[in-house]
């Protein structure tokens, strides 16, 4: 599984000119499903995007996760994420998961940061979105659950 994350003063996801999901201050994350995810890569998943180090302490230092600050977390479904681009001027798709799983899986990921977490919002699955973001630093990871 992949998450880019960014950390985001506001962010929202919009399908046909309707908002179904927006955040205040916290991280949104784009999240690709690759094939042989199962259920301890998604629980890894989501220990990383609520414990992952981005927001600042007093000092400044990124020091605190998502976790610590009662952020707000935004899931959207990105399967280009897995995209094997190494060559070429076409992406191929083969590393991602199909969309069967990678339904499967994100909507796992979806419940479980729902029992884990206050304030969870998500993208549509499979749907075209417009993602809207005021990005916090700015500061933006890759994470990848091996």
């Amino acid at each position: 599984m992949i998450a880019l994350i960014q950390r985001v003063q506001s962010a929202r996801v919009d399908v046909e000119n309707t908002t179904v999901g927006a955040i205040g201050p916290g991280l949104l994350a784009l999240v690709a499903v690759q094939p042989g995810d199962d259920e301890p890569r998604t629980r890894r998943m989501l220990e990383r995007l609520l414990g992952y180090r981005v927001f600042s302490d007093e000092q400044g230092r990124m020091n605190r996760s998502l976790a610590d600050t009662g952020g707000e977390l935004l899931l959207v479904s990105q399967f280009t994420l897995a995209a094997d681009t190494r060559s070429g001027m076409r992406p191929s798709f083969t590393s991602a998961a199909t969309p069967e799983e990678g339904r499967r899986w994100f909507d796992r990921l979806v419940e479980l940061a729902r029992a884990a977490h206050p304030r969870v919002e998500i993208g549509r699955f499979g749907a075209h979105m417009e993602v809207h973001l005021v990005n916090d630093g700015p500061v933006t990871f890759w994470l990848e659950t091996p």
